[in-house]
């Protein structure tokens, strides 16, 4: 049994609106700790999702929380619905942790630095995600996840797990090896059956290399944070005009798919339509390790003799 509780020490990210219950029952069921991106969902819509997953499965699973966001009333919801595990990222509330447990819930944070770890744990967290600058999707982090978990792992003494450029049991051992408990995947389970991410936005994960990953702000229209993506039409574009500042950006407030204007945070998911390319389509450096779209229990399986302790 895991720290996480859970049989593998494997933790799949949030992926924003593209980690819905069905992919979290999947990697819970497998063994690892499913998760489900909960910080822009309804409070309704929340407490449906969290009821479809105890109603599939009674593994453990985590809610993710983005805190440059109110999440009161998310929390409370989670709380009230006896969710296992809480993720707090882009951002450290000893109230919502203290919230959390009073709840008997057990609650990780999201940290990119020493003093970051150092205050969570005064804060009660009972883990910490460390996240590399090599992660994809939104990035707290400027250092690499190795000599980042070397120095968080000096700071403190919990649990850590490790997020940023994990694609391949190699990259995990590495990250065991540099101190971490446990390791955390987002881009592997993007390319996964179950994610409710674009059939395009998956097979371009195939095709593409860590190089052709990008750290930028471009993608702000709805959250303006550090994000890493693929390079697509819509950053050449802005990179060919000189890479103007917002609000002087090639085509800005297209729309390029319903609802969804040119630089907008969205991510390609499966019922999206339109320009999907155009999009911000979230990658790590670990991007080019992924070579197969398959089922989450297969990808919790092939790490999992990696994980495992011996």
């Amino acid at each position: 049994m895991s720290v996480l509780g859970c049989d593998v020490p494997l933790m799949q990210a949030p992926l924003g609106r593209g980690a819905a219950a069905r992919l979290a029952i999947a990697v819970s069921q497998a063994g690892g700790l499913g998760t489900l991106g909960a910080s822009w969902t309804e409070p309704a819509a929340l407490r449906e999702q969290i009821r479809s997953i105890g109603r599939t499965t009674d593994r453990p699973f985590c809610v993710n929380l983005v805190l440059d966001f109110e999440q009161d009333e998310r929390l409370e919801v989670a709380v009230e619905e006896r969710v296992p595990w809480v993720s707090f990222s882009f951002g450290m509330s000893p109230r919502l942790i203290a919230r959390a447990h009073a709840g008997g819930m057990r609650a990780m944070v999201q940290v990119a630095s020493a003093e970051a770890a150092g205050a969570a744990r005064d804060a009660g967290a009972d883990a910490l995600v460390v996240q590399g600058v090599e992660a994809g999707g939104h990035v707290q982090s400027v250092v690499g996840l190795l000599p980042l978990l070397a120095e968080v792992s000096r700071a403190v003494s919990l649990p850590l797990l490790a997020a940023g450029g994990i694609a391949d049991p190699v990259s995990a051992r590495a990250a065991l090896a540099a101190g971490a408990t446990a390791v955390v995947m987002g881009t592997r389970f993007v390319a996964s059956e179950e994610c409710d991410a674009h059939p395009r936005y998956k097979t371009r994960l195939l095709e593409a290399e860590g190089r052709e990953t990008v750290l930028t702000r471009l993608f702000d229209v709805g959250w303006d944070a550090p994000h890493r993506v693929l390079r697509n039409s819509t950053y050449q574009r802005w990179e060919a005009a000189g890479r103007p500042e917002a609000g002087q950006r090639p085509n800005e407030g297209e729309e390029i798919a319903p609802g969804i204007v040119r630089y907008a945070v969205n991510l390609p998911l499966s019922a999206s339509r339109g320009d999907v390319e155009a999009m911000a389509m979230y990658a790590g450096q670990g991007v080019g390790a992924i070579d197969t779209v398959e089922p989450a229990a297969a990808i919790v399986d092939r790490f999992a003799a990696t994980l495992r302790p011996a």
